[in-house]
């Protein structure tokens, strides 16, 4: 079932251009590029990059990682306002 927000963006282009425009800003920007590039190493550190596990390294609140579902990981805050 798809979300609300996912039925919105694809029956509206105008407003998925104007979102993709901003992700891609967003996800370019050094402190997000740094970001992934941490997680990213510390995925491969743990041997899980790439290997179909289907695990995430998170970060957890306290600070630090741990390997965690995906699904669980991307999925968390979802729907909640900021």
């Amino acid at each position: 079932m798809a979300s609300l927000s996912t039925k919105y963006y694809r029956s509206h282009a105008k407003a998925r251009a104007k979102k993709n425009s901003y992700q891609k800003k967003f996800n370019s920007s050094p402190t997000q590029i740094k970001k992934r590039t941490a997680l990213n190493a510390e995925n491969r550190r743990r041997k899980t990059y790439g290997n179909g596990d289907n695990l995430d390294v998170s970060h957890k609140q306290g600070g630090g990682t741990t390997l965690e579902a995906q699904s669980k990981n991307r999925a968390r805050n979802r729907g909640k306002k900021p």
